[in-house]
């Protein structure tokens, strides 16, 4: 589906804008430059950093590659970040999207990622949210599109967990016997 992915994994990178000193890992794949030094894939590894967020992503991507508003995976595993910053809401092509490894502990964060439609593919496993109650089912109801999550298939059987769990309670009419109670008190 992907070009080979431009790789500045393990390169104690502190900031985003900081690959734009640093060469890519080589690996089996190489990715494709253009004659301007520009890379023509789709896919960014930046795992396993020193990053705490994403600030300069737009601009080092339009550095990067191509068509960087084209990024459609991007693999941000095992730094600091604490935050989804707006930027990743611009990618309106991200399908994939590696965010496990790093200290994200609101929920609210997650709910950011709704603005991206494309996007399939998620991990936030081994953040402090995933030991929240309900995390999977949030995360599904949050992220509609999603089909896998923490590399597990989301299934028919998930989705109904999560509209169960995610419904308003009901609107219960009080009894006759729970009416006199609330009257005598």
């Amino acid at each position: 589906m992907f070009r080979a992915p431009v790789d500045f994994s393990f390169k104690d990178l502190c900031s985003v804008e900081d690959v734009l000193a640093e060469e890519p890992n080589k690996g089996m794949r190489v990715p494709w430059r253009t004659s301007e030094g520009k890379f023509a894939s789709q896919a960014l590894r930046l795992n396993n950093n020193l990053l705490t967020d994403t600030t300069g992503l737009m601009e080092t991507l339009s550095a990067l590659f191509v068509e960087p508003k084209r990024l459609a995976w991007l693999d941000l595993s095992f730094n600091k970040i604490t935050h989804i910053h707006p930027v990743l809401t611009e990618l309106a092509e991200l399908r994939v999207l590696y965010l496990h490894g790093n200290s994200m502990c609101s929920f609210s964060e997650v709910d950011k990622l709704g603005a991206l439609p494309l996007l399939h593919t998620i991990t936030l496993h081994g953040n402090s949210i995933e030991t929240e109650q309900g995390y999977r089912n949030y995360v599904i109801t949050a992220l509609p599109h999603l089909k896998m999550m923490d590399f597990s298939v989301i299934t028919k059987q998930d989705r109904i967990m999560a509209s169960i769990w995610h419904r308003p309670p009901r609107n219960r009419k009080p009894t006759n016997r729970s009416a006199e109670n609330i009257s005598k008190k």
